[in-house]
């Protein structure tokens, strides 16, 4: 199917963009900026709060939103993914695991675990560079 001439446009208006930016810094995927924003997602979501099936959803969407929003403040050049995993602490340990086939000097991963007292969650954030 033939690509629409707006569309080719801003494909390249992507390429141009991404092909200009400088090797500063200003780009680059800082692991403890990302950490402290999704700790205070995860902080202003769940605050204190006590493990409720039915609000698990809600609290992993909002946290899932939060970092999306203020990544997106950072203004940087990436694609991101976001996951969040709530489990109640019922005696059995919470393990995620990730693989990762990309390149590791211009895309990054983070991964914050915070355990509180009835809950565990663990948010990852994938970042793509574009």
């Amino acid at each position: 199917q033939a690509l629409s001439t707006r569309t080719l446009r801003r494909c390249v208006a992507i390429v141009l963009a991404a092909g200009a930016m400088e090797d500063d810094g200003d780009n680059e995927f800082v692991s403890e900026q990302v950490n402290d924003i999704v700790k205070a997602s995860i902080t202003k979501a769940l605050g204190s709060a006590v493990y409720s099936k039915d609000r698990v959803s809600t609290w992993a969407s909002q946290i899932i939103d939060d970092c999306l929003k203020e990544l997106a403040k950072m203004d940087k050049h990436f694609k991101y993914v976001v996951t969040c995993v709530i489990m109640q602490k019922c005696g059995s340990p919470l393990h995620t695991g990730l693989a990762l086939y990309w390149d590791t000097k211009t895309d990054g991963v983070s991964c914050v675990q915070v355990g509180l007292d009835t809950m565990d969650c663990i948010t990852t954030v994938y970042a793509c560079m574009i």
